[in-house]
C-alpha cells in the first residue's frame, strides 16, 4: 500500500525540533517560521511539555468519556481564566474542523435555523459543515454543497446587516484574522457592528480562533483586539502544541442536551495533559505577551525591509500571524528560503508568504529571518 497523494511535499524529512528550529535527517538545521501550520505554540520539544505528556502516558493515556476525567475539568477551569471566559462551557474534540462542525450544530440546535453567513476567502475546515462555510469551490464536494451558506466580503458591514435583517440566519462564522485568506484583518467597526446585528436578530456569532487564537495575535484571542464577545469560540492548532485536540467554548445560555454532541477521542487524558502543559508554559514564559512584542518587532523590521528590498508590496498581521504580500509568486521566494536559506514559512493564495512561528520566537530569531529573507529577495531580483 502507498499513501494517498494529497499533499505536494518538499523534499525534506524533518526528524527533530527544539524551540523555533528543526533538523532534517541529514543534520541540516532550519529556522521555523511556519510552526507546523500555526500548531507549535510553545516551541518544539519543550522539556516541560515532554515531562507532562510522558508522566501522563506512564499513568493512563486514554479512557472513554463515560467516566470522570478530572484533567478535563482542570483544563476547562484554567482555559477559562487564561482567556477571560471563565463563565463559558468547554466541549473538547480532536481538530479545528470538528470544532467548527460542532459550533455550527450547536447554533442550529439553539435557534432552529439553517442559514449561515461566512466570509469571502474564509477557511474553516474540510469536513461536512466546515467545508461548506469555506469559500473555496475546489474543495467543496457536491455532497457538501447544500445551499446553507452566503459568502460576504470581510469588513462590508452594510452587506452583512442586510442579510441578517432577513431574520433567518442561524449563525455568522468569522475569522477575525483570515489565515488562508491572506492575513486579512477585521476592523473594530465591522466586528462590533456585526456583533450588535447578530444580537438584534437572534443570530449566533461564532469566532473561529483555530489559527488566529491561542495567543498568536498577542492577545489570547484575536477577537479581543476588537472588543467583542462571541457566543461560541472554536480553538485547535496551538491548544496542545501538536497533539491532536480542538475545543468549543460555549456561552452560558446554551444548555447541553445529552446525545446531541459526542466524541470518542476528544479530551482524552494525553490530550489534556498536553494542553495543560501548554498553559503552564504560556504562564511561566509569558508567551502571549511575547507574541505581541516580538510580532510588533518583526512587522517593524519587515516594513523597514519593504522600503529597500524588491518584491514586497504589503505587510499585514497581528502578533506572530503575519502576511507578506509579494509582487511575484510566493513559490519563487518560499522554495529558495527552504532549500538555500533553510527557513520554513507558510503561504496563502499565489503571492503571500505567511509567518506562523512558535510563540517563543525571539527578536534574535526575527533578525535571522530578516537576513535570510533579504538575501532571497536580492537573489530573486
Amino acid at each position: 500500500m502507498k499513501l494517498f497523494d494529497v499533499y505536494p511535499l518538499f523534499d525534506v524529512n524533518i526528524v527533530k525540533g527544539k524551540g523555533c528550529k528543526v533538523w532534517d535527517d541529514k543534520g541540516q538545521e532550519y529556522l521555523d517560521l511556519y510552526g507546523g501550520h500555526a500548531v507549535i505554540s510553545i516551541g518544539h520539544s519543550h522539556p516541560h511539555y515532554i515531562k507532562k505528556v510522558t508522566e501522563q502516558l506512564s499513568a493512563i493515556g486514554f479512557y472513554s468519556n463515560s467516566v470522570i476525567n478530572k484533567l478535563q475539568v482542570e483544563l476547562a477551569e484554567r482555559l477559562g481564566k487564561a482567556s477571560g471566559y471563565d463563565d463559558y462551557q468547554l466541549f473538547l474534540i480532536n481538530s479545528g474542523a470538528e470544532a467548527n462542525e460542532n459550533a455550527l450544530k450547536l447554533a442550529s440546535f439553539h435557534n432552529g435555523r439553517t442559514r449561515v453567513l461566512s466570509c469571502e476567502k474564509a477557511f474553516h475546515g474540510r469536513t461536512s459543515l466546515a467545508v461548506e462555510v469555506t469559500n473555496n469551490p475546489k474543495i467543496i464536494a457536491p455532497i457538501n454543497d447544500n445551499g446553507h451558506v452566503t459568502y460576504l466580503p470581510l469588513n462590508d458591514l452594510t452587506a452583512w446587516e442586510a442579510e441578517l435583517s432577513k431574520g433567518d440566519v442561524c449563525a455568522v462564522i468569522l475569522e477575525c484574522i483570515q489565515g488562508v485568506g491572506g492575513i486579512q484583518l477585521a476592523t473594530k467597526e465591522f466586528a462590533q457592528g456585526l456583533a450588535a446585528a447578530c444580537k438584534k436578530y437572534g443570530t449566533v456569532l461564532i469566532c473561529d480562533e483555530i489559527q488566529c487564537g491561542y495567543g498568536r495575535s498577542g492577545k489570547f484571542f484575536a477577537h479581543q483586539w476588537l472588543d467583542i464577545r462571541p457566543d461560541i469560540i472554536t480553538v485547535a492548532k496551538g491548544i496542545a502544541n501538536g497533539f491532536p485536540m480542538g475545543g468549543v467554548l460555549i456561552a452560558p445560555e446554551f444548555v447541553p442536551v445529552y446525545g446531541q454532541l459526542g466524541t470518542t477521542f476528544g479530551g482524552n487524558h494525553l490530550a489534556c495533559a498536553a494542553a495543560l502543559a501548554v498553559l503552564d508554559v504560556f504562564e511561566e514564559e509569558n508567551l502571549v505577551d511575547n507574541a505581541h512584542q516580538t510580532g510588533e518587532y518583526l512587522i517593524c523590521r519587515l516594513k523597514e525591509l519593504q522600503a529597500s528590498a524588491p518584491h514586497i508590496k504589503d505587510i499585514r498581521g497581528k502578533g506572530l500571524m503575519i502576511g507578506i504580500d509579494l509582487d511575484i509568486p510566493h513559490k519563487d521566494v518560499r522554495l529558495p528560503l527552504i532549500y538555500q536559506e533553510h527557513c520554513f514559512t507558510g503561504c496563502a493564495g499565489t503571492n503571500i508568504l505567511r509567518l506562523l512561528p512558535p510563540l517563543c520566537l525571539t527578536k534574535a530569531d526575527a533578525d535571522e529571518f530578516i537576513n535570510r529573507f533579504e538575501r532571497t529577495l536580492r537573489i530573486e531580483n
